[in-house]
């Protein structure tokens, strides 16, 4: 492609820069768009996905909101925004066509777009960890759950089956411990109020198959427009950590997945990350040290990643860094500590010596930004007033019948929408449980049972006694007592019992899941 293959992001008009394009070719370079609430940050996320689809690139983002279904349907000359978007368009020099985009809805849970799931040894004990706020040894704990899932075949696909899982091991805590280390029933104990807590906020609608198919979300239209998958968050957003964890674990799925491409001519997948500072807030710093280095490495899989969110400081200076296309809507200056985030944000930007970048910042309207975007050879652009563009497509939410009319034509219709429940871990402990328990009823009624008395014997037992005697002269062998020992013992006993002489074994499989890529595998 050539330097005109970009997306028209704005600009032009009096006091104003020239046009300003985003290059797709560096749209695999990451982004960000901020600015405080109602500078329009929803706006200028629009028509970068347009941009994009337009381009044939698949875009997901979520709907935080509940307003960015509209671009499933084309703009309206009856929308109240209609005469001011036309006079937008005029001053920028820009030809507005309204037009709709090729949409996937997706909801984790169920309501306002096909359900989406991921299973929980594909979430791992890592992120797991981060979504129940557990403790280090709580973490400590789960990371033994996981490996004897691997080491048992106790697939974990559901909530059900981890709580089975953490059953068995308090039940086996002795044993388990000799192996594994101290596992504290206190912990267990924590983590399973941890995942009542979870269950209650309907998380775990989130876990089990069908899973998620990655390649669901990079489907391009018969006219070569790339999808636009909008996950429904209105919901999911009363649950921060859940969101934030939700797509974290999708951005980590894409890193593992994906091939290397290189530089290619345009991304393969752009992903927008709403509400950004949820992903960072109290995070420890070893997730953040993560996601700075897939922020850095997954662009060589051709996705480009763009962080939405108020103020540029709620995004780690190591991961700001790597973000080169930027559009900076206003940041209000209230406070000492609003002055000293809007110096900070200005000075990562390229001077422009036509204006002081802080107070371009500052003093930018609604729909106006401060923009860089990279330029030949990936250099940053001179910091330019930029005035953005209408969007093409209807700016707002869609009446749920249609909605639901773009479910029906949809390409992954009915491919999720059932529940499937196949054997996994809480079937497998539950067999375990029953066998041991038959086992045990066995060897009680055997134990109840009469013995038979040495004066009740057959008669042709007592007939091959008496001809040894006569033939050997010998005294009578004492007949060999019934052993009850071990026949006693609980369910929970034997359940060791039987699990200690497994793990003493077998070699432990140990099987790699996707926490943020191979990045999370111990080195």
């Amino acid at each position: 492609m050539t330097e005109e293959a970009s997306i028209f992001v704005g600009g032009g008009g009096e006091g104003h820069a020239e046009p300003q394009s985003l290059l797709l070719r560096y749209g695999n370079r990451h982004g960000l768009i901020a600015g405080a609430t109602g500078t329009g940050k929803t706006v200028t996320l629009q028509v970068l996905a347009e941009g994009f689809s337009a381009a044939g690139v698949p875009v997901f983002m979520a709907d935080v909101k509940g307003d960015l279904a509209g671009i499933s349907a084309p703009g309206s000359v009856t929308h109240k925004l209609h005469e001011p978007f036309m006079a937008r368009a005029k001053t920028i020099g820009l030809d507005l066509q309204y037009r709709a985009f090729p949409v996937t809805f997706w909801d984790m849970f169920g309501e306002q777009g096909h359900p989406v799931r991921a299973t929980v040894a594909e979430m791992g004990p890592l992120l797991l960890s981060r979504l129940l706020e557990l403790t280090e040894p709580q973490e400590g704990v789960l990371n033994v759950a996981f490996r004897l899932a691997d080491e048992e075949a106790l697939p974990l696909l559901d909530l059900k089956d981890l709580q089975a899982l953490l059953v068995f091991i308090g039940e086996n805590a002795d044993t388990i411990s000799t192996r594994y280390g101290l596992v504290a029933t206190s912990s267990i104990g924590a983590i399973q109020r941890r995942l009542l807590v979870l269950e209650n906020e309907g998380g775990a609608k989130l876990f089990g198959e069908p899973a998620l198919d990655l390649a669901d979300l990079m489907l391009v239209d018969a006219q070569g427009l790339g999808r636009v998958n909008i996950l429904a968050a209105d919901k999911l957003m009363q649950s921060p950590r859940l969101y934030a964890t939700f797509l974290l674990w999708l951005l980590s799925e894409l890193f593992e997945d994906l091939p290397e491409v290189g530089d290619p001519e345009k991304p393969k997948l752009v992903f927008f990350f709403d509400e950004a500072h949820l992903l960072f807030q109290d995070a420890p710093r070893a997730l953040v040290s993560k996601v700075e280095q897939v922020a850095r490495l997954i662009r060589s899989k051709g996705v480009g990643v763009y962080f939405i969110t108020q103020n540029p400081a709620d995004v780690p200076e190591t991961i700001l860094g790597q973000l080169g296309n930027r559009v900076q809507h206003a940041l209000r200056a209230f406070t000492a500590k609003d002055q000293k985030d809007l110096k900070m944000a200005a000075e990562t930007y390229r001077d422009n010596p036509a204006f002081k970048t802080d107070e371009a910042i500052r003093d930018v309207g609604t729909g106006e930004a401060v923009t860089s975007f990279l330029e030949a050879k990936g250099i940053p652009g001179i910091v330019q007033r930029t005035l953005i563009r209408p969007p093409s497509s209807q700016l707002g939410p869609v009446d749920p019948a249609y909605r639901a009319q773009l479910m029906v034509s949809s390409p992954v219709k009915g491919k999720y929408d059932a529940v499937v429940d196949r054997e996994s871990a809480y079937e497998k402990l539950r067999a375990r449980a029953d066998g041991a328990a038959k086992a045990a009823a066995e060897a009680e009624a055997a134990k109840a049972a009469p013995q038979a008395s040495p004066w009740e014997r057959p008669a042709a037992e007592d007939d091959g006694l008496r001809n040894a005697r006569r033939y050997d002269g010998g005294p009578r062998e004492a007949a060999p007592k019934r052993s009850t020992a071990g026949r006693s013992d609980s369910i929970g006993t034997a359940m060791a019992k039987s699990f200690a002489r497994q793990i003493g074994t077998k070699a432990g499989q140990a099987v790699v899941r996707g926490i943020l890529g191979s990045l999370f595998k111990s080195r």
